[in-house]
């Protein structure tokens, strides 16, 4: 191996840390809410209902500017414009700290899901750009894996930061979090054409030129069918997860009885198996690929099978015992983490120069269940019972498998894809 090549795998293994933390704070400040929740209904006297729209507030605006962001991270430097979305929304984090009221905190969540939009389209950027095509699957189970091992420690310790400082030193505390890790990113991350480690380097990464979005580009990435597939695949991955950060602790202490400081240790093991099936996502898929299997059958499998097992959530609605509980949610969550190497097929079947747009469009339907599901609990569950609201979540998680076989289908070669959708030769 050459010295050049040694500093290009120097670099992307630094740039993968960086995105693997800045995940670990985004679902921080995601999250935080869900451990505070009980704390704060008690507070601010907020019933189910209103709780549940304090949920979904963030992904009224997560949702919105997913495609507005996608289309500023296909023009502006993801070193720049992450730092600016980091420290913005870590900032509103630190101001929840200090509500005292449901209106106040209704704006904040939004503020924070308004900020955390251009997130996870600049992380599939930064991941095209520095990494080839064999690689990606495993890149982007890297630092997906940072939603689910952070949230995996991090919720018994945000439990603990409550139990002695109080719901608002929590927030407080996480955004100052992030406001420190924002410098960090801008003072030492950089792109790969200008980068020290690169240059000299054979780099098969692909680098994607700015320029002004069409309205034929716009339609090009709303109106293929195997986009469609994907996009719909995302809402349903994500609805799995939107439970577990945002319903799960309380599912845990007001349905099923458990100690608060116990249940944030409890719900660190489905976070765990999902941090375990995420990690294994992409090192299938890529050891698939490279075994000479299909593109077809490496890419999908385990997205599949992973939608397949969120479904087994059911069946804690049928046992009681706290070990089969948790069993059951580790089973669903392990499989949501195997869905969620999902971010693959943006880079794999979008246009070559609007990988930003189309992430933000994938996004933003993946943001719609932040929105949808929360809210549908909230009143599912105003009864005081959880068992409709387990089942709905299950439901949805089958019309992922659903999307995935019937309308994706056969997902070719890269080349072919993109070349499908660049000549616009309509809905496949």
């Amino acid at each position: 191996m050459t010295n050049d090549s040694n500093k290009s795998n120097k670099a992307r293994f630094r740039v993968l840390a960086f995105l693997f933390i800045n995940v670990i704070i985004n679902y921080m400040d995601r999250s935080n809410i869900s451990v505070a929740a009980t704390a704060i209904s008690t507070d601010l006297k907020l019933s189910t209902v209103e709780i549940g729209l304090i949920f979904s507030a963030f992904g009224w605006t997560y949702v919105a500017f997913q495609i507005p962001g996608g289309i500023i991270i296909d023009r502006f430097s993801p070193r720049v414009l992450y730092a600016i979305s980091l420290c913005s929304w870590s900032v509103v984090t630190l101001l929840q700290g200090v509500v005292r009221g449901f209106y106040f905190l209704l704006g904040l969540r939004m503020a924070t899901g308004m900020f955390e939009a251009p997130s996870y389209p600049i992380n599939n950027r930064v991941v095209t750009q520095w990494f080839p095509e064999n690689e990606r699957a495993s890149a982007i189970a890297v630092y997906t894996s940072g939603q689910f091992i952070g949230l995996a420690f991090l919720t018994p310790l945000l439990a603990v930061i409550q139990n002695y400082w109080g719901w608002r030193g929590l927030f407080i505390s996480t955004g100052l979090v992030g406001i420190a890790w924002s410098v960090v990113w801008y003072c030492f991350y950089r792109n790969p054409v200008t980068d020290d480690a690169l240059r000299g380097a054979e780099s098969k990464a692909t680098n994607i030129p700015s320029k002004k979005i069409t309205a034929a580009e716009f339609k090009q990435v709303l109106t293929n069918r195997k986009l469609w597939g994907i996009y719909l695949g995302q809402f349903a991955v994500t609805s799995t997860l939107w439970f577990f950060l945002t319903w799960f602790p309380t599912y845990l202490v007001k349905y099923r009885g458990f100690d608060f400081l116990k249940s944030g240790f409890l719900s660190s093991i489905p976070f765990l198996a999902a941090f375990a099936g995420v990690l294994l996502s992409g090192l299938i898929s890529d050891g698939l690929i490279k075994k000479g299997i299909s593109l077809n059958k490496a890419r999908k499998t385990p997205v599949i099978v992973g939608l397949l097992l969120s479904t087994f959530i059911i069946g804690a609605n049928f046992v009681n015992n706290t070990s089969f509980v948790i069993l059951f949610m580790a089973i669903a969550f392990f499989g949501n983490g195997l869905a969620s190497i999902a971010w693959v097929f943006v880079s794999l079947l979008s246009p070559k120069n609007l990988i930003g747009l189309t992430g933000g469009v994938f996004n933003f339907m993946g943001g719609l269940s932040s929105i949808i599901v929360p809210l549908v609990i909230g009143y599912l569950a105003k009864n005081g019972s959880f068992t409709s609201s387990i089942l709905f979540i299950g439901i949805l998680a089958f019309a992922g498998v659903l999307s995935y076989v019937f309308l994706v289908g056969d997902v070719g070669s890269p080349d072919h894809e993109k070349n499908k959708l660049q000549h616009n030769e309509g809905v496949s």
